[in-house]
């Protein structure tokens, strides 16, 4: 069985000893792990906030590296900003990408603009999944500072980037098994 868990890391032993444990009694326990060696990810990243933006797509690239997706399986396209990421997710999403990574940045300022932006793309990206079958991975940092958003993009909370790039083997790998019938593995 592969390794349990939705992180880049395993979960509890607890959990993971009763998945086991449920498993081997004969439930039918899904669970995608990160192996990429045969996907194709796509990536969508925002210009907007270029640094951070830079630091987000090199993350996810690393990770989907490090956890075996081919280079040349991976496609990245750029668009302007976080309102522009769903409909670029939605075409990739469409042409044959196993699951698609968001990635951009919203910083607060003094007007709603914040909310209208972050709001629409989370909302579009969600739309993009439930409505394509092909996981849409929601990568973008919607934070108060710029401070906070570089923590995230490779600082001192790790890189948000790379994080929704496993989560993203991970629900492609997920999808795959479940439209395996029952007993295949």
């Amino acid at each position: 069985m592969s390794q349990v868990g939705s992180g880049p890391g395993p979960l509890p032993e607890a959990v993971a000893t009763s998945l086991d444990a449920a498993a081997r009694a004969g439930v039918r326990v899904v669970d995608g792990g990160l192996d990429g060696r045969d996907l194709t990810i796509a990536i969508v990243c925002a210009r907007f906030h270029e640094e951070i933006c830079g630091r987000l797509l090199q993350g996810a690239l690393d990770g989907l590296s490090r956890h075996g997706v081919p280079a040349e399986r991976v496609t990245v396209a750029r668009v302007p900003g976080a309102f522009e990421l769903p409909l670029a997710a939605r075409r990739l999403a469409t042409t044959g990408a196993d699951a698609v990574v968001c990635l951009g940045v919203v910083i607060r300022g003094e007007t709603p603009h914040f909310e209208y932006v972050a709001a629409e793309a989370a909302r579009g990206i969600s739309l993009v999944g439930a409505e394509t079958g092909v996981p849409a991975l929601f990568g973008v940092l919607t934070v108060e500072t710029e401070a906070q958003a570089l923590d995230r993009a490779g600082g001192r909370y790790g890189n948000k980037g790379e994080e929704a790039a496993l989560a993203a083997i991970r629900m492609a790998n997920t999808m795959r098994a479940l439209k395996a019938p029952r007993g295949a593995r």
